[in-house]
């Protein structure tokens, strides 16, 4: 198969490693940057990421490396997949790297704590200090194991720059992965960032060993959430009715690969949120943004029940079981 476009992939978890996967095997160049030197003696040996995507097989056309400059070198996409704390650290790194025919890709799905700023919001600010990127947003619901074995999968492309979300759709989109495009990028970041706040939670209520009712209002109301803090800082109502905002939330909220929805599941049995994490390899980036999230909420006005909620289990200032008596006895009022 021949090569289509030369693509940097920023970052090897399981999601940076599933796109590299998808995008390999429709035939395009991909270079792929990991942080740890056991993932990348992974790829190299056995053609797998074992770390943070066990048993998926990756085509051998990856190259994988821990130099961003080898990495970066004539790439004409750059797609950045790396937690969220470290996004602006790592475009720094980057920048004198970078070129202004480069096509910016953020699948990161997170808020800056400090600056309550973004992703494409802190890529811009650091970017910006050379030339104006073109910068484009991924995000909906993904799996990354699915997306790596080729289960069908829509997402979107989110960008004020119409050519080059269409770039990235048509360069991207394969039998398998299905690409939309949209122009609301802050509606396709917070609908990304906030599900997992949301999915947090949903855990919860899966370790208390309840129901499927209290799922149901769960992801209902918490779609109403991420809408208004979403529409509030200038998104469209319409996109967080989409595959970023009702699409990611639901799966998120019920796949049983959610890194979000298993930290609060370990919740709701009773472990510490310390213990938790360390347990785990990978980033859930709800814990992250949780906290950011209620900050940009109090900053705008916005009525986010669940969410602090949410942030007060995280902080251990109540048992998930007393925070949805809390939520049931609020006081009533209209849908």
């Amino acid at each position: 198969m021949s090569c289509l476009s030369s693509i940097a992939v920023i970052g090897a978890g399981s999601w940076g490693t599933a796109l590299s996967c998808a995008l390999a095997c429709k035939g395009h160049s991909v270079r792929l940057w990991a942080y740890e030197s056991d993932v990348v003696e992974s790829i190299r040996i056995h053609h797998e990421n074992r770390i943070f995507l066990p048993g998926i097989i990756m085509p051998e056309s990856i190259v994988v490396s821990q130099s961003l400059s080898s990495t970066l070198e004539g790439a004409g996409y750059v797609l950045t997949v790396m937690p969220s704390h470290v996004c602006r650290p790592l475009y720094e790194q980057m920048l004198p790297c970078l070129n202004p025919g480069m096509i910016f890709v953020s699948a990161t799905k997170g808020i800056d704590g400090n600056r309550l700023m973004r992703m494409s919001e802190v890529i811009r600010s650091v970017v910006e200090a050379r030339f104006v990127p073109r910068l484009t947003v991924l995000s909906g619901p993904s799996f990354a194991q699915e997306v790596a074995r080729g289960d069908p999968t829509a997402v979107v492309v989110a960008s004020g720059d119409s050519t080059a979300a269409q770039s990235v759709q048509e360069e991207f989109s394969s039998r398998t992965l299905r690409i939309y495009t949209s122009n609301d990028v802050t509606g396709v970041e917070i609908g990304g960032a906030v599900k997992n706040v949301i999915a947090i939670a949903a855990g919860v209520i899966e370790g208390l060993g309840l129901g499927h009712n209290p799922k149901a209002a769960l992801i209902t109301r918490g779609l109403a959430e991420i809408t208004r803090l979403a529409c509030a800082c200038g998104a469209r109502n319409e996109t967080l009715a989409g595959l970023a905002g009702m699409g990611d939330l639901v799966l998120t909220c019920t796949g049983n690969l959610s890194r979000n929805r298993s930290v609060g599941f370990e919740l709701g049995k009773g472990r510490n949120l310390p213990e938790i994490i360390g347990s785990m390899h990978a980033v859930a980036e709800g814990v992250n943004s949780t906290g950011a999230t209620v900050a940009l909420a109090t900053r705008y006005g916005i009525e986010m029940p669940i969410t602090r909620q949410v942030l007060r289990i995280l902080q251990g200032q109540i048992a998930p079981r007393e925070a949805i008596r809390e939520l049931m006895e609020r006081t009533l009022k209209n849908e």
